[in-house]
This record gives structure tokens, sequence and C-alpha cells, in this order.
């Protein structure tokens, strides 16, 4: 069945998706103001990073209700809807999946009541690695699935575990026992929470409004809804909003390990992450490229959106002129409709088109993001030679993505990455350019003005920061089915071959209602 979750890029070519972003979260805590109005618009901006599917939770101090569906923020969401929520509190979220397919059930932010008549709705951006262990200790413990396979839905769960403890409370003693990437927000009936993993890899920020406070996944989401930015959600930190204003709480000691793969491709361009702009991280890796990997050409051309800064960072440091050599078509990928098999053969051509009267008889440096399979650059030199382009050298603002993501990127698994099996020369033969640059891990990282040591790098380096546990315990789909392997393995715990790693230390109440569905509890 075909889903506005861009599935139609996808199914173009089944091989040739590239990463998929993590999630976006979005929390508001604001008397008086449209808190469902100003979540929808906070996700609008954090559509980026997800687009299966789209949710909002929202509180009047007497019940939380969540809405949510299948598809684009617009595609769930319109005024009626957006009306009926009501309160002075609210989280939403835009989901690309990570642990648990795309279904309804797995859709956030998820709910949970617990037995004293107190209400959890939770949103997540991340993901857990010992999200196995996790679900073995609910069922053993007898907590009850509400059909969910999601990480998000089980920390939900436990949270919901403790009655006999106010949720700031239990949420001190949940978060510790978790371990992976996670910046959720979440909510109770009167309370605004938000947590941030102990390394800090996913990104988190708190920003004011005139009568409230905000949390989201990114600062540009800040600024959509009027909202200045006060700061990061640290690592290891735990936040509180309500009537009593702003209460904050460490459960663990922080170990920044920032996701360096936002400053590539993830975040948005107008977004900052640790003080850094994105536009302007991008624009110096493009320089650093440049200088690492100069050739003779007559034009820089981005592949759009995610090449564009790299590129113009890339022609200011070279000297070669600038321009635009391939056009997208910015809504393929958001489309009920599915494509026949003649359109599934043109592939890319229905998202990128060549400017042929720009490309013909020039030298082309061409820059994009990154290469994990490989097709949708093969595929873009094919057109551009097919254009009339006489030579064509592809350039890359990453180093070679070598190794999977366990932290709540959705890349192709190692075997399929491209990197993971050839030489930058034996890449360059497989996509068909006359020469192939990948920017340098030290220039990446000199151009995020972070510390290396406070970067996650694990997608091309191997190095995990987060212990991983061995064989089947991690993966997509490991909490589907759960309960009939408690009594199989146990949870040793173990990285896999050739990477190294660092440690670190109720019932549901599900409805419906015609268009998206809603869960509720008052």
């Amino acid at each position: 069945m075909s889903r506005g979750d861009g599935r139609l890029s996808h199914d173009l070519d089944p091989q040739r998706p590239g990463p998929q972003d993590a999630c976006g979260v979005f929390g508001v805590w604001a008397p008086g103001e449209e808190v469902a109005k100003l979540t929808y618009f906070g996700l609008y901006a954090v559509q980026h990073r997800g687009q299966e599917a789209a949710g909002i939770a929202v509180s009047d101090g007497s019940g939380v209700v969540v809405y949510k569906d299948l598809g684009l923020v617009a595609q769930v969401f319109d005024e009626p809807t957006l009306a009926s929520l009501r309160g002075h509190l609210a989280i939403g979220h835009t989901r690309y999946s990570t642990t648990g397919g795309s279904t309804w059930e797995n859709a956030q932010p998820t709910i949970r009541a617990n037995t004293a008549g107190t209400t959890i709705a939770l949103a997540h951006n991340g993901n857990l690695v010992n999200s196995a262990e996790l679900a073995r200790q609910a069922v053993e413990r007898g907590m009850d699935s509400d059909g969910s396979t999601s990480d998000t839905a089980l920390v939900t769960t436990l949270l919901a575990s403790r009655p006999d403890l106010s949720v700031e409370a239990a949420a001190l003693e949940v978060l510790p026992t978790l371990r992976g990437a996670f910046s959720f927000v979440f909510m109770d009936e009167t309370t605004l929470y938000a947590a941030r993993d102990p390394h800090g890899v996913r990104p988190l920020v708190l920003g004011r409004l005139e009568r409230g406070w905000v949390v989201a996944s990114e600062t540009a989401a800040l600024d959509i809804v009027g909202a200045s930015v006060v700061r990061e959600v640290e690592p290891g930190e735990l936040i509180a909003i309500d009537e009593h204003g702003l209460r904050s709480a460490r459960f663990a000691a922080p170990e920044p390990k920032g996701c360096l793969f936002e400053y590539v491709y993830i975040a948005r361009p107008d977004t900052t992450i640790a003080g850094r702009n994105i536009h302007a991280a991008r624009v110096g890796i493009g320089r650093k490229l440049a200088r690492e990997h100069p050739v003779e050409a007559d034009l820089v051309i981005p592949v759009p959106e995610s090449g564009t800064p790299a590129a113009i960072g890339y022609a200011e440091e070279s000297g070669i002129t600038y321009g635009a050599g391939l056009m997208k078509n910015p809504y393929v990928g958001r489309t009920f409709i599915q494509p026949s098999q003649t359109l599934r053969q043109l592939g890319i051509r229905l998202k990128l088109n060549p400017l042929r009267e720009n490309v013909r008889g020039k030298r082309l440096v061409v820059v994009d993001d990154s290469i994990v399979r490989g097709n949708t650059q093969r595929a873009i030199v094919r057109m551009l030679r097919e254009a009339g382009a006489l030579e064509v050298h592809v350039r890359i603002s990453s180093p070679p993505v070598t190794w999977p993501c366990f932290y709540g990127i959705d890349f192709a698994t190692r075997a399929e990455l491209l990197a993971n099996g050839l030489d930058t020369e034996g890449i360059r033969r497989s996509i068909g350019a006359d020469s192939l640059g990948f920017v340098s891990l030290a220039g990446l990282v000199a151009a995020t003005e972070q510390p290396k040591t406070r970067l996650c790098r694990a997608c091309f380096d191997g190095e995990y920061p987060i212990e991983l546990p061995a064989g089947n315990l991690i993966g997509k789909h490991v909490l589907e089915g759960v309960d009939r392997r408690v009594a199989g393995a146990g949870a040793e715990e173990a990285a896999p071959a050739g990477a190294t790693s660092r440690g670190s230390g109720g019932q549901p109440f599900v409805g419906s209602s015609s268009g998206g569905e809603v869960s509720s509890h008052a």
C-alpha cells in the first residue's frame, strides 16, 4: 500500500536508498497559546528528519490526547484536527523508523497510563541498543505489550511501571538503564519533560517563548515558532517544565559524542549545533575538500540540496565557477501514486534532471554529501555524460561510509556499503567518474570546530562510543516477537567484529477516528 512517507523515491530502485534521517521531536509548555499549532509548525521545521509518520500529544491538565498517523505532517493534520487538540502543553514527532517497522502502532508519540491514573506520552529521536534486554525485563515483570515494537513504546511502558513514583522520579530511575542515543520529549497531564543521553549523540535544544518554553531537535524549529534559543539540553540531563518553572536534574555524567553526520547531511543548514552553524560548517567542508582534492574544471555543481553548501565552499576555495547543473523535483518523493514499471526504470531522473545548456561541453566538479551504495552517483555521472559533459569529477563532503549506524540513522548494512568493499579507485570505477575525492576525516572534524573526542565518528571509523550488543540483539525489528524469545539467548554484550566500542556505564488506551488515529486517557 502506498503511503505518504517518501516511498516513491525508494520504490524507484529498492537498492538505491541512501542514509535515512533520524526522527524529529518538538515540545512546548505555553498556557494561553495554541500549543497544537505551535507543535505543528515546529514539526514542519523538522520534517526532513522523518517522513514516515507524524503525531501530536496535548494536555489541558485533565487528560492527554494523542493524534497520529502515517504520512507527512501536512497529510496527518488539518485545521479542524489541530483546533480539536486543546491544552497548555504538547509534544510532537516526525518519524523515520530505526527500531520497529513502519506501522501505525509504532507511530509516535506513544502513550501509556499507570495504575495511579497518570498518563505519559513520549517522543524519541535516536535509537537504543539495549532494547532487547529492556524488553525481556518488561516481559519478565509482567508488563503487557500494546502492540508496538519500538524502543519508544518500551521506554514509555517502563516510565509507567512505577506508579508509586512521580513521572520525574521514575524518569531518574529509568533513564540511567537506557543505552544508546536518545533525545526524548515527554509529558504527563501537567508537565513537559526533556532528556538527552549521556553522550548527546542526537541534538536537543531549549528555547523561550514570551509565555512559555519550547524544546526541539533543531534550533531552526525554535526560529519557526518565534522562540529564542536558551541553550542545548545537556548530555545526561533531565529537564522538567510546569507551572513552577523550569528545573533540571542529572541522571548521568556527560560524555559528549555528538553525531558527526549531523554536520554532513541530517541537520538543516539554518540550524546551529554546539555553537556551529550547519551551513557554515558545510561550506567549510567544501573548502577543505577543494584543498585536499583539487582538479582543473570549468564548473562546480552541487547534487541538490544536501550538496549545495559544500559545493559553494569548493567553488570559493578553488576559484572555479559555481553553477546549477542538476534540477531537483522536490515533490516526487511525496506522492501517494505508485510509479509504473516504465517510470521506475527512469530511476533518479524523476528526482533530478540535468541542465543540458549548463553542462554541455564542460568539465564538471559534482559535489555530493556521501556515497552509501553508489547507485545515485552512478546514475548522476551517466546523466551528465549523456547531457554532454566532457569530464565528471565527483567530490564527496564526507569520508567513505564504511560502518552502519546504530544510534538513529538507518544506513545500509555493512555488506551493502560500497566503501566497505572497495578503495577510492574502485569506487571511482564503479560510479564511472573521471576522478573521485572524499574529504578526510580530519578535514571534516576541523570544519565542525568541535574536538574529535566530542564527536561520534562510528560510521566513518568503526569506533562506537556506546557498547553494542552481540548477534541478533540489535536491529530494526529486534523487538518483534521478543516475548517469544525471553527464554532464549542471554544478554552478553560485544561489539560487531572489526569494530571498537567504549561502554557507558499499566494499560494502553487506543482508539481511532476517521482520518488519523487517536490515543487518549482523561
